[in-house]
């Protein structure tokens, strides 16, 4: 399965700090499975500034098709 490939599957997403000192990314899909997924507060912030890039290059995508405003 890549970035691109679609798939029909529902998940809850949830993020946030752990008592640890960690951000925890925590995905459940329906079928129960749990992934939890912990970072440092540094790599935190590069996450984030991953998913904030990935988003503005999806904003110039859409801006580009034809019929799309």
């Amino acid at each position: 399965m890549g970035i691109n490939d679609e798939r029909n599957v529902e998940a809850n997403l949830q993020i946030g700090p752990t008592d640890r000192g960690f951000v925890r990314i925590f995905v459940a899909v329906e079928d129960g499975t749990e992934i939890p997924m912990d970072f440092s507060p540094d790599e935190a912030d590069e996450i984030a500034e991953e998913i904030r890039a990935a988003a503005e290059a999806a904003r110039r995508l859409t801006r580009k098709k034809p019929g799309k405003r």
